[in-house]
């Protein structure tokens, strides 16, 4: 056998030649990678991003002729070049049906989104008027409750319940004020275990 060497290459891969190399079928994949690798060969240069496709609708489609010259018929005297003409236009009168179908369930679609959405906003309405005048209600209430129920000693409902004596530590009382049942509680100790430390 013969040593490998620039002779058994081939053709096409050998950088001598001046043959083009073979075109392989391109893949998606392939393709991609082309098309990125031209675009990092300058990245200077400005992209240009083509527009998506317009829908067709009914008004960007030609109307239909008012008056047909030529009709088709299925007589057996038909050339063949008829059976194109007369697939485009069956393709064309299709293709205007169907966009009206389309433009009719679009506003169908429509119609029944608009319907829902003005339901659930009523719903909610209803819902949050149903809790303001429930608010209101608790308001007026706590609020009779409060001007109803003062007592003679002054004590309205939020104050500590008869008996009880209030913590001039707890949170609501502000540095500085006292009540009656105050001094006396700091002047009672607290039992527990006292630990003396024997030095």
């Amino acid at each position: 056998m013969s040593e490998p060497g620039p002779e058994s290459l081939p053709t096409s891969a050998d950088p001598r030649s001046k043959r083009p190399t073979k075109r392989r079928a391109v893949t998606p994949h392939s393709e991609h990678a082309s098309e990125i690798k031209t675009l990092f060969k300058d990245p200077s240069k400005e992209l240009r991003i083509p527009t998506a496709a317009k829908d067709r609708t009914v008004a960007s489609l030609s109307a239909p002729p008012e008056i047909v010259t030529n009709v088709q018929g299925s007589s057996a005297g038909a050339g063949s070049g008829e059976f194109h003409v007369y697939k485009a236009s069956r393709r064309r009168e299709y293709e205007r049906l169907r966009g009206m179908q389309d433009a009719i369930d679009k506003e169908k679609s429509d119609e029944q989104w608009e319907k829902e959405r003005e339901e659930a906003k009523k719903k909610d309405e209803e819902k949050t008027d149903k809790n303001r005048r429930r608010r209101e209600k608790k308001k007026a209430a706590r609020g009779k409750q409060k001007n109803g129920n003062a007592g003679d000693d002054g004590m309205d409902i939020e104050g500590p319940a008869p008996g009880m004596k209030k913590n001039p530590n707890a949170p609501g009382v502000r540095s500085g004020e006292q009540t009656a049942g105050a001094d006396a509680q700091q002047a009672e100790e607290v039992p527990g275990v006292i630990i003396h430390d024997d030095d």
